[in-house]
C-alpha cells in the first residue's frame, strides 16, 4: 500500500511538472530520474544527451533531467519506468532484485582491474547481462557509464577485515553487498543514497562505500576522515530507457536515440577520466586521509560467502568467468 501511495504521489508530481512546461510540446519526452547530483558526470552527460537529441530530432524528442532523487530513489525509478510514468534512469547491480545475473555488475572482489572489467562488459557475460535486463525487466541499456573503484570511508582507519568488527556501513540495496560486508565482520545497512550524509552526520551509520567522485560530490569529507583503499568493486552502470517507451518511437527516431546515447557514453567517459585524479587530490585537500589496506585479506574473508550466496546457475557463471580470466 505504501509503494502504491508513493507511486501515485510521484505520478501526480510528474503530471504537474508536465502541465507546467511552457512552449511547444515535443512528440516524445524522456524524463530522467537520477540519484546523483548536479556535480556528477552522469547529470552532465544527460544534459549533453538532451541537447544533442533535441537538435538531431529537430525538436521532436526532448529530455528533462531530475538529479538528487527529486523524482524517486533508484529502485522506485525503475518501477516508475516499468509503469511508464517516467522514461529513463541509470542502474546496474540494484537490478539483482529482479534478475540474478545483474549481481555481476558489482560483485565484490570479482574483478581485479580495469582490464578484467572490460573483459566482462564486452564479453559473453556482459552481453548476457544486457540481454536479461532488456527481456526480464523491460529496461533497455543504451550505453555503459564506467565508475571508479568503490572504497570504504570511515572515521577510523580500516586496514584489515579484523578492523571492521561491528562497524555499521551503509550499502545500497544489493544482496551481494550485504553478504560481503557481513562476512567481513561489519554490520551492513541498506539505505537510499539521499539519506547517507545525514545518517553519517547523526551517527546512525559509521561508514559508507563509493567511488572517489561520489565521495566528493556528496560532501562526505565533512563527515568522514578516512578513505580506505579497498577497491572492493570495479563498478559500472547502465543508462536505461523503458523498452515500451522506446518502441513508441518511429524507426528514424530510434536510430537517432541510440546513436546519441552512444555519444553520451563517450562524453561521460571523457568527463570521468578527466576528473578521477583531480577528485582524489581534492579529497586530500579537504582533509581526508588515504589508507592502504590488505586487499587479499578482505577478498579471502568474503569470497566463500559471496559464492555460496549465488544460485547454482550463477555459481556456474561465476566459475566460468574466473576460469576464463585464468586462461587469458
Amino acid at each position: 500500500m505504501k509503494t502504491l501511495f508513493k507511486s501515485c504521489l510521484l505520478l501526480l508530481l510528474v503530471t504537474t511538472l508536465s502541465q507546467c512546461r511552457k512552449g511547444d510540446q515535443p512528440e516524445f519526452l524522456f524524463r530522467v530520474s537520477l540519484w546523483a547530483n548536479e556535480d556528477h558526470t552522469w547529470y552532465k552527460a544527460f544534459l549533453h544527451f538532451g541537447e544533442l537529441l533535441e537538435e538531431r530530432s529537430q525538436g521532436r524528442m526532448k529530455v528533462e533531467v531530475y538529479p538528487s532523487e527529486q523524482l524517486a530513489k533508484e529502485i522506485e525509478s525503475i518501477r516508475l519506468i516499468q509503469a511508464e510514468v517516467i522514461e529513463m534512469t541509470v542502474t546496474a547491480s540494484l537490478l539483482s532484485n529482479w534478475i540474478d545475473i545483474a549481481a555481476f555488475c558489482e560483485l565484490p572482489f570479482l574483478l581485479q582491474d580495469s582490464s578484467d572489467q572490460a573483459a566482462l562488459i564486452n564479453g559473453p557475460l556482459g552481453k548476457r547481462i544486457e540481454k536479461e535486463i532488456l527481456e526480464k525487466t523491460g529496461l533497455r541499456p543504451v550505453g555503459v557509464f564506467q565508475r571508479g573503484p568503490r572504497h570504504l570511508t570511515s572515521n577510523r582507519p580500516i586496514r584489515h577485515p579484523d578492523d571492521l568488527d561491528g562497524l555499521i556501513i551503509r550499502v545500497p540495496s544489493v544482496p551481494s553487498f550485504v553478504t560481503a560486508w557481513s562476512a567481513m565482520g561489519a554490520k551492513p545497512t541498506p539505505m537510499a543514497f539521499s539519506e547517507v550524509f545525514t545518517a553519517l552526520q547523526q551517527g546512525t551509520i559509521e561508514a559508507q562505500e563509493n567511488p572517489f567522485a561520489l565521495i566528493l560530490s556528496a560532501g562526505f569529507p565533512e563527515v568522514q576522515q578516512y578513505v580506505n583503499l579497498t577497491e572492493h568493486v570495479m563498478s559500472w552502470s547502465y543508462p536505461v530507457v523503458g523498452e515500451r517507451q522506446f518502441q513508441e518511437l518511429p524507426p528514424d527516431l530510434q536510430t537517432i536515440f541510440l546513436e546519441t546515447a552512444k555519444d553520451m557514453q563517450q562524453y561521460e567517459r571523457r568527463l570521468f577520466l578527466a576528473s578521477e585524479q583531480k577528485v582524489r587530490q581534492e579529497l586530500e585537500r579537504r582533509g581526508m586521509e588515504f589508507v592502504e589496506v590488505d586487499k587479499v585479506a578482505f577478498a579471502r574473508k568474503c569470497e566463500k560467502a559471496i559464492y555460496q550466496s549465488l544460485s547454482p546457475e550463477m555459481q556456474t557463471v561465476y566459475q566460468n568467468f574466473v576460469d576464463s580470466r585464468k586462461n587469458k
